[in-house]
């Protein structure tokens, strides 16, 4: 079985790493456990996985800790589990770079569809570049190249979670426009979710300091009160 198929789940918890192991070795997916925030980091770091499921209640080193130090190096999709199920901690997590976040209580059921739809963002190339003919788009000195999925910034490569590479597809190409947070929502994610998730919020703000775009004078991303997001990078005049 190859290494698009292999998931990592991190958890201390050995029968509920056994439970969603034999189910989702069920689909066709290939999994290995680790039970603490170390080996979970080790194991991530020197080893390919389509993508990551994280316990945020670890031992020693918790899901937040091992997340950070990942995301210093890795972009492999992350899905995070919570026991507590407390909006803080979602939060959390998704300034610090997971991609989704579920309830350990959800059913796996709901985890496989969480699952397949992160992995799904991560290896599609946005629609709009499916037809063909455009390959990358460009915003001033940024410039996004679609089929591989990267975006530089002058001569730096931008490092972006799936989720924030989405986002900012959608807003660059819908430049001058409004986007409410439903739309960009609707516009990155292939499962139901709450139009009110503050999610949309925290991954524009992780994308504004990738950008080093200043909320108060931005120039790329700019909050409509009421309203939503809009891309609006215009040259600086030569004045």
């Amino acid at each position: 079985m190859d290494n698009k198929s292999r998931l990592l789940i991190i958890d201390d918890d050995i029968k509920f790493c056994r439970l969603i192991s034999d189910y989702l070795s069920g689909f066709g997916y290939e999994t290995e456990s680790a039970h603490t925030g170390a080996d979970g980091l080790e194991k991530a770091m020197h080893e390919n996985w389509q993508a990551i499921i994280l316990d945020v209640m670890l031992p020693v080193h918790n899901g937040f800790e091992v997340l950070k130090r990942l995301r210093e190096k890795s972009e492999t999709p992350v899905l995070m589990l919570t026991a507590l199920g407390d909006e803080a901690d979602r939060i959390v997590g998704l300034e610090l770079g997971a991609d989704d976040y579920v309830p350990k209580t959800s059913s796996p059921r709901e985890l496989l569809a969480r699952l397949r739809a992160l992995i799904r963002r991560a290896s599609y190339a946005v629609p709009e570049a499916a037809s063909g003919t455009i390959e990358q788009i460009s915003v001033g000195p940024l410039r996004i190249n679609l089929s591989a999925r990267h975006a530089v910034l002058y001569d730096e490569v931008l490092q972006l979670t799936p989720v924030e590479f989405d986002l900012l597809v959608v807003l660059v190409q819908s430049k001058g426009r409004v986007k409410s947070r439903e739309e960009l929502l609707n516009e990155i994610r292939d499962r139901n979710y709450d139009v009110f998730d503050r999610s949309i919020d925290v991954h524009i703000s992780a994308l504004r300091r990738k950008l080093y775009d200043d909320p108060k004078t931005p120039k790329f991303i700019r909050t409509v009160r009421g309203a939503g997001y809009m891309m609006v990078y215009e040259p600086e005049s030569k004045s």
